[in-house]
C-alpha cells in the first residue's frame, strides 16, 4: 500500500514562515522580506529503496540541531533558510563557482567566530587595535593576490613583529606594575635577618633546621606547604589537597621550589621567597598574575625511596667440556 509522508523540513519551513509574518505584524515599518525557501511537494514512499533513503537521510541528522546550535550558532527559528542553503549546496554538485561561493561562506563564519575574536583580543590594551573592516580587506586581498599594499611574506613579517611588540607594551601596561612590586619587596627582604640570597635570586630563611638527607632531583619528596603573594593572599596549600603531604619530585615544580628543596635537609622548614623568573613568569596561573613574586613556607617531611629490589642470582661458572 503507498503510504504519503510530508517531508520534515516542509513543517519547519512553515514554522520559520509564520513566526516571520507574525514578527511583521508588530512592527510598525514593515522591512524588506528576506528570500523564503518553497515549501516543499509531498514527498511519496512508493519502493524500498524509497523507504531507505529517505530514513537514511532523516538517520545522518541525529545530533546535528545542537551541533548548529552550539557550534555555528545557529538559530533554529531559521531553519528554513539552513534548508535552502543546504539545497543550494546540494544543487551546486561540481560546479566550481558555487564550491567556491559556499566555501567562502564556510570561511567568513570561522574567521568571524574564532580568528577575528582572538586576535582582537590579542591586541586589546595595547598600542595598536583590530578593525575589522580593515582585516576583512586584507584577508580578500590576500586571496585575491592583490599586493597594492603589501606582498604576502612582507605583511606576514610586519605582522609578526607588531604581534610581538604590542605583546610586550600590553604586559607592560598590564603586569608592570606587578613585576616592579615584586622587585622592590625582594630587595627590602634580602636585608632582613636570617634572610639568605643565593646566586639564581633565591631568597629562603631556614624556620626549622632539619638533620635528614638532602634530596636528588629524581627523588619523589613528601612537603607541606603554603603558597603566598606578597600581598599576603593564599592561592594554595598542601592542607587543600587532603590531609597527608604533597609529593612530587623536584625537577617537577617551578625552579626555586627544584633549587630549595635539593639543599633542603629532611625535617627542614623554611620560608622562601622567589622571583618571578624562577616561578611563573609572564604566565597567568590562576591567582598568579605574571611576572609575581612568591612567598611559601615550605616542610620537607620525608623522601619517598623505591622498594629495594632483590640482587640478581650470580651466575654459576661452568665448565666447558
Amino acid at each position: 500500500m503507498k503510504k504519503t509522508i510530508f517531508l520534515a523540513l516542509a513543517l519547519l519551513a512553515s514554522v520559520s514562515l509564520n513566526t516571520a509574518q507574525a514578527a511583521k505584524k508588530k512592527k510598525k515599518v514593515e522591512e524588506p522580506a528576506a528570500p523564503v525557501a518553497a515549501t516543499p511537494s509531498p514527498i511519496q514512499l512508493v519502493s524500498g529503496s524509497d523507504s531507505v533513503s529517505y530514513t537514511g537521510g532523516m538517520t545522518v541528522t541525529n545530533g546535528l540541531i545542537p551541533f548548529l546550535q552550539q557550534q555555528q550558532g545557529v538559530d533554529t527559528t531559521y531553519m528554513a533558510d539552513f534548508v535552502r542553503g543546504f539545497m543550494e549546496g546540494v544543487k551546486a554538485g561540481d560546479n566550481p563557482q558555487m564550491k567556491a561561493y559556499i566555501a567562502g561562506l564556510q570561511i567568513a563564519d570561522q574567521v568571524n567566530s574564532r580568528m577575528l575574536p582572538g586576535i582582537t583580543n590579542e591586541f586589546t590594551d595595547s598600542p595598536d587595535s583590530i578593525i575589522a573592516d580593515v582585516f576583512y580587506r586584507g584577508f580578500t586581498d590576500a586571496v585575491t593576490n592583490d599586493t597594492t599594499h603589501f606582498r604576502q611574506a612582507d605583511a606576514e613579517a610586519y605582522f609578526q613583529k607588531k604581534q610581538q611588540a604590542d605583546k610586550l607594551a600590553k604586559e607592560e601596561k598590564l603586569y608592570g606594575p606587578n613585576r616592579e612590586a615584586g622587585k622592590k619587596f625582594l630587595a627590602e627582604n634580602a636585608t632582613k635577618d636570617g634572610v639568605i640570597v643565593t646566586p639564581s635570586g633565591l631568597q629562603y630563611k631556614v624556620l626549622v633546621k632539619g638533620e635528614g638527607e638532602v634530596p636528588q632531583l629524581t627523588d619523589k619528596v613528601q612537603v607541606n606547604y603554603e603558597g603566598r603573594l606578597i600581598d599576603g593572599t593564599v592561592f594554595d596549600a598542601s592542607a587543600r589537597h587532603g590531609d597527608k603531604p604533597s609529593t612530587f619530585r623536584p625537577d617537577q615544580v617551578i625552579k626555586g621550589w627544584t633549587e630549595a628543596l635539593t639543599m633542603m635537609p629532611v625535617g627542614s622548614k623554611w620560608q622562601l621567597y622567589i622571583p618571578q623568573e624562577l616561578a611563573y613568569g609572564d604566565r597567568n596561573s590562576g591567582q598568579i598574575k605574571p611576572y609575581s613574586a612568591l612567598i611559601f613556607d615550605v616542610e620537607l617531611v620525608g623522601i619517598d625511596k623505591p622498594a629495594a629490589t632483590e640482587k640478581p642470582a650470580e651466575k654459576k661458572n661452568v665448565r666447558k667440556k
